[in-house]
């Protein structure tokens, strides 16, 4: 196991790396909340969690994953080239004009599920995903990512509430709780706490990790298919907007800045040097 989790924190570098440098060179991307959801992301996809098949994405027998803090694609995008979905040379195009990867998923890009990036949408989407895997008796998950910030949206506690009603225990959630957006902190802005009770209030049940403990995090991905509860799962995952580059870290200027000259230099010996 632990060799495993040292594989996955190297996966987990490189795909930081790849992040810095598709967002540089394109001169366009989210890169604090790309960072802080990395590992979340690694985790799910190279860590045995979902049921994908690069070579068959839509395989009916396929897990569904919805990134809702869409603007966070270049993370995912990094991840779906090096599995095999497409090109790792498509990552050049990134933002590009013509290119099939923008600044937000696309369901035409393989592996990719929905358009998503209108936060507050990824919730109901994953919900009803898994709604008609109940009524077809099918033995997928659906798994969906969102942002802290993004649970202002009212939509998402709509969703809350309908997948609680429903009993959708093949419906988990992950909050990447980074504790910004775009332009301050949640809990200067709209507080967000008590989080955890809002969920319970709406009939999920909760865990709460670190989000860049691989360790914490398979804990709480472990045995996800042979839940005894009919509730759904919320893990909200504690994590570092920025996370991996000193300057970034916590800083709201990095939510959507593009490093460049030397602080695109010092991120790169940054990240070289772990």
């Amino acid at each position: 196991m632990q060799e495993k989790l040292r594989e996955l924190e190297k996966k987990a570098l490189w795909v930081r790396k790849q992040i810095l440098e598709t967002v540089a060179s394109a001169k366009n991307g989210h890169i604090g909340g790309a960072l802080s959801c990395t590992d979340i992301l690694v985790a799910l996809y190279y860590g045995g969690v979902l049921r994908f098949d690069p070579k068959n994405p839509n395989c009916n027998s396929r897990d569904r994953f919805i990134l809702s803090k869409g603007h966070s694609c270049i993370a995912l995008f990094v991840i779906l080239a090096d599995l095999g979905f497409f090109s790792l040379s498509e990552l050049g195009s990134y933002c590009q004009n013509g290119s099939m990867l923008g600044g937000h998923p696309d369901s035409n890009i393989p592996g990719i599920e929905a358009d998503t990036g209108s936060l507050g949408h990824g919730l109901g989407i994953a919900s009803g995903l898994a709604l008609s895997f109940k009524m077809d008796e099918k033995d997928c998950m659906s798994v969906v990512l969102l942002g802290d910030g993004e649970c202002y949206e009212g939509s998402v506690w709509e969703a809350a509430m309908f997948a609680g009603h429903h009993m959708l225990n093949n419906l988990i959630a992950i909050v990447d709780r980074n504790c910004q957006c775009v332009t301050d902190f949640t809990e200067d802005c709209n507080r967000l706490e008590p989080f955890e009770d809002k969920w319970r209030a709406f009939g999920w049940d909760t865990i709460k990790v670190d989000g860049h403990s691989f360790e914490e995090l398979f804990a709480a991905f472990e045995n996800l298919r042979q839940r005894k509860s009919y509730k759904p799962l919320i893990i909200i995952a504690n994590t570092v907007k920025g996370k991996g580059v000193s300057f970034m870290e916590k800083k709201l200027q990095w939510h959507h800045g593009v490093p460049s000259g030397e602080d695109l230099e010092i991120a790169r010996r940054e990240l070289s040097s772990k």
